[in-house]
């Protein structure tokens, strides 16, 4: 067993006009598949570009807003996630701060809820 503290905030994004986001690498095994923590101060933004393969967004902490290629900004919390393809343009932000794990490399599906509320 190994104990490690991924919100680190090891580096910080400006590219494609980002602003107040720090990213920390997690890991990334032998195929195509990465993780890292993103972590957005308030006021921060992920700047629109095209994803470079395809994404997991998933919010654990905070809320904030994505967006796809229409601009349509959609309010996204904690608990929730998004997925883009890639070569679709997206952007996200925040006004309160929020921290997601990015998951990133080969097509992935979602799985339907085992138990669907409602």
């Amino acid at each position: 067993m190994e104990i490690f503290a991924f919100e680190r905030a090891e580096r910080l994004i400006t590219r494609f006009g980002s602003s107040g986001l720090h990213a920390t690498r997690i890991a990334a095994g032998e195929g195509a598949v990465h993780l890292t923590c993103l972590r957005v101060e308030p006021g921060g933004i992920i700047g629109t570009h095209p994803a470079p393969v395809p994404q997991l967004l998933l919010f654990i902490a905070g809320e904030g807003w994505v967006a796809g290629p229409d601009g349509e900004r959609i309010a996204i919390a904690a608990g929730q996630g998004v997925r883009w393809d890639q070569g679709e343009d997206h952007t996200s932000g925040t006004g309160t701060g929020f921290t997601a794990f990015a998951v990133e490399g080969a097509p992935l599906e979602l799985f339907a809820p085992e138990n669907p509320v409602g």
